[in-house]
């Protein structure tokens, strides 16, 4: 009887289940009977095992999860510490390119973009990359610096949270669907949208554009909330009158 519920049930019941089953038929064993017969013939339940390697990447996933601690704390005056960093999509031609960027809080420059045909793990690894040679060239360690994304699939990466970790910077996320926690850069890329003409434009073209765009927006755009001067020459006035 024992088997012949085993095998109905294609191997996939224990000795509590068959325990009951056998009830239901107003037979009644306990469970140490059951599992000495189930022993005896090798009635063995193929229960579903644990898949280690994905609880493994679950647990890093769960770690690569990190807290607000920008805040929408937005208003900064010291340069090179405080960044916020997003992807955003052009459709062009009926393709889509993605921009990443990376854009200091204090002064509004555009410390480092990257265009790519794709929206991918090393779009965002390249954007770092760029990062860390602009650090470089201006002297400054990346060890002072927080930087603040979404939670979009690449910066939750296991990859690039130990690349961040790897350099000394600081990771921030927003909270699940709330783009307002990364609000500099969002309003960011609506004006750049409005700004630029590029529904026609190829992918080496929209390419010359966004790097001509960049270099006007940093050294020529003047903003009214910061002393009326373009990022960098706000910058370079942070750096030396603001303590």
């Amino acid at each position: 009887m024992i088997k012949e519920i085993f095998d109905n049930k294609k191997a996939k019941v224990g000795a509590r289940t068959i325990k009951m089953e056998l009830e239901n038929q107003g037979i009644t064993m306990n469970l140490k009977k059951i599992r000495r017969i189930m022993k005896k013939y090798n009635l063995f339940c193929l229960v579903r095992r644990i898949n280690k390697a994905r609880v493994s990447l679950k647990k890093n996933k769960e770690n690569m999860y990190v807290k607000n601690l920008l805040n929408r704390e937005f208003e900064q005056f010291t340069p090179y510490t405080y960044a916020s960093t997003d992807i955003t999509y052009l459709r062009h031609k009926n393709i889509f390119s993605f921009l990443s960027v990376v854009k200091d809080l204090a002064t509004g420059e555009i410390m480092t973009w990257k265009l790519s045909k794709e929206m991918n793990l090393k779009l965002v690894l390249e954007t770092i990359d760029n990062l860390e040679k602009y650090f470089k060239k201006s002297n400054l360690k990346l060890n002072n610096l927080l930087l603040h994304s979404d939670q979009g699939f690449q910066y939750t990466n296991l990859v690039y949270y130990e690349k961040l970790k790897r350099l000394g910077i600081t990771q921030s996320m927003s909270r699940r669907g709330n783009s307002v926690d990364n609000a500099p850069i969002e309003s960011f890329f609506g004006h750049m949208k409005d700004e630029i003409d590029y529904k026609n434009l190829d992918f080496d073209e929209l390419k010359e554009l966004i790097d001509s765009h960049m270099v006007e927006y940093n050294y020529k755009r003047k903003q009214w909330g910061r002393k009326r001067l373009a990022p960098v020459h706000y910058r370079n006035y942070l750096l030396n009158f603001v303590v």
